[in-house]
């Protein structure tokens, strides 16, 4: 059973304006950490006091790290053509994308799956079905939230004990049941072909 769990960190909740503050990725066999994909990223702006009293990251621990459009290449190849799973997955899909569209960079080629959707459907009956809630309850060792990696590691851990719940065994069902479970469309990352820059005059001279 080989997938990837990943997870962000922003600066708000408006995909395209706010920006990603951290990436964090675990590539998962057979429920062990196979690789780690783990960075903070300088949104070249100031990180707003309420999203810094959530996550913990401040200005001084963003300024001089890599840029997002640095990252997106090799986020891409750490991921190549894996399952990726996400807890809410929409929302750090829509700011990954806004990104790739407006870099013309590469992606991820997976299907995308989310852990939310999924654990309404295997774990009935629960009060609420946030990250933490469901951590909990299925007793996954945790310490720290909303930074990245340790997120993407519970959002692993929790799609590994749903897989063996829904299939008994080690490895996935088929990936058309599991969007199907999920009760949305298939969700990619756009794969953009970047286009030649129109020259301008002064490129002529």
């Amino acid at each position: 059973m080989r997938f990837i769990a990943f997870d962000l960190e922003t600066t708000g909740f408006i995909p395209g304006v706010d920006r990603i503050i951290e990436i964090g990725a675990v590539r998962y066999i057979d429920g062990q950490v196979d690789a780690v994909f783990s960075t903070l990223v300088d949104p070249e702006m100031s990180i707003p006091e309420g999203a810094s009293r959530v996550n913990g990251i401040y200005d001084d621990m963003v300024k001089g790290q890599p840029l997002i459009k640095d990252l997106l290449q090799p986020f891409a190849e750490f991921c190549e053509d894996d399952v990726i799973v996400a807890h809410n997955a929409a929302f750090d899909v829509q700011f990954l994308t806004a990104d790739i569209k407006k870099l013309e960079s590469a992606a991820p080629k997976g299907v995308i799956l989310d852990t939310l959707q999924i654990a309404k459907k295997v774990y009935t009956g629960l009060t609420n079905y946030k990250l933490g809630t469901l951590v909990q309850d299925l007793n996954i060792p945790a310490s720290n939230f909303h930074r990245a990696e340790e997120d993407a590691s519970y959002t692993a851990n929790l799609f590994y004990q749903m897989m063996l719940k829904m299939s008994g065994k080690n490895e996935l069902p088929p990936i058309e049941n599991l969007v199907s479970l999920s009760g949305k469309e298939e969700m990619r990352f756009p794969q953009i072909v970047p286009q030649p820059k129109q020259l301008d005059l002064f490129d002529l001279v």
